[in-house]
């Protein structure tokens, strides 16, 4: 996977262009920092790469807040029993 600053982008356009047909992806990066990811999709599959990146995106997302619930640890079966039945009361 090749990468490239912000200033390629306006630079360099030829060789970006040219990586992404022959690899796939290119990385952009911003202060040395990855920010962006172009993805071929010269095969016509826009919408399935769409909704494929916004899965990979959301189960990202997801296995952070499972990594953060760890870290403050897991409700048991009888605290979450308990929690319904408070609310339930109105307390």
């Amino acid at each position: 996977m090749n990468f490239y600053t912000t200033r390629d982008l306006r630079t360099t356009p030829k060789s970006i262009w040219e990586d992404l047909a022959s690899d796939g992806e290119v990385v952009i990066t911003n202060n040395g920092r990855p920010k962006a990811i172009l993805v071929d999709i010269s095969d016509g599959s826009f919408e399935e790469t769409i909704k494929a990146i916004k899965q990979a995106k959301a189960m990202i997302a997801f296995n952070s807040m499972r990594t953060k619930a760890a870290e403050k640890g897991y409700m048991s079966d009888e605290d979450i029993e308990k929690e319904i039945v408070a609310l339930r009361n109105g307390e």
